[in-house]
């Protein structure tokens, strides 16, 4: 059995049931009678809404659309694998050994559904106030700032991560096109990974056109 105690400290909170703790580790793949499925699926629940209720109070001004964007940035597998990191859980995972070979201790996918099952796991023993800070805690060290700007801040990071990780490179963005008056301008962007075309995007400054072609590139790669 694993020693728990560094993910443990880095949680600040110690398992009662140790039984769950490896249940919320187990990886489908591992063969066991059991995997952290159920889990993930609770955690997944109580994730969304201890960030909704989060970011209700932290953006009292702010209008549903913009807090549902802001949650989707941070309630999804880029964001949950960033949290996961945070806390190396990825050092945990009971894996089989052709997922280990696959690097299956750094796949999103893997990282994120073991993140949203420990989050179950701790609801299931103590319930949404003993979570609560938990994952509020993570989301202050992983994100400097979390505000409307964070729907765009990851795409272009999480790509960076995936192109080096499968291709050694990172992304080329182009601007093709800029629109409109000085005041008012759009541009268009493309973006490239070893000279291959993966989409274009418009966006009223370079930055936003950027990240938005970006998040098109993320999701071709993931899809």
């Amino acid at each position: 059995m694993n020693d728990y105690a560094n993910l443990e400290k880095c949680l600040d909170y110690q398992f009662k049931n140790k039984d769950l703790i490896v249940e919320a580790l187990t990886h489908k793949s591992f063969k066991k009678p059991y995997n952290n499925e159920r889990l993930e699926f609770l955690g997944d629940a109580v994730l969304n809404l201890i960030v909704g209720e989060y970011l209700y109070k932290k953006f009292p001004a702010s209008n549903e659309g913009d807090l549902s964007k802001i949650r989707a940035s941070l309630v999804n597998e880029t964001g949950f694998t960033k949290l996961a990191n945070e806390i190396k859980l990825g050092d945990y995972i009971y894996l089989s050994v052709a997922e280990e070979r696959n690097k299956g201790r750094t796949k999103a996918s893997i990282l994120s559904d073991a993140f949203e099952a420990i989050m179950g796991a701790v609801y299931l023993e103590y319930g949404l106030e003993v979570l609560k800070p938990i994952i509020l805690t993570l989301l202050e060290k992983s994100y400097d700032k979390i505000n409307l700007d964070v729907l765009f801040s990851d795409y272009k990071t999480a790509l960076q991560e995936i192109t080096q990780a499968e291709f050694g490179s990172i992304p080329e963005y182009k601007i093709e096109a800029s629109y409109g008056p000085d005041h008012k301008k759009e541009f268009e962007v493309s973006i490239w990974i070893n000279d291959k075309n993966y989409g274009q995007a418009i966006g009223k400054s370079k930055k936003l056109a950027q990240q938005a072609v970006a998040k098109i590139a993320l999701d071709t790669l993931k899809g």
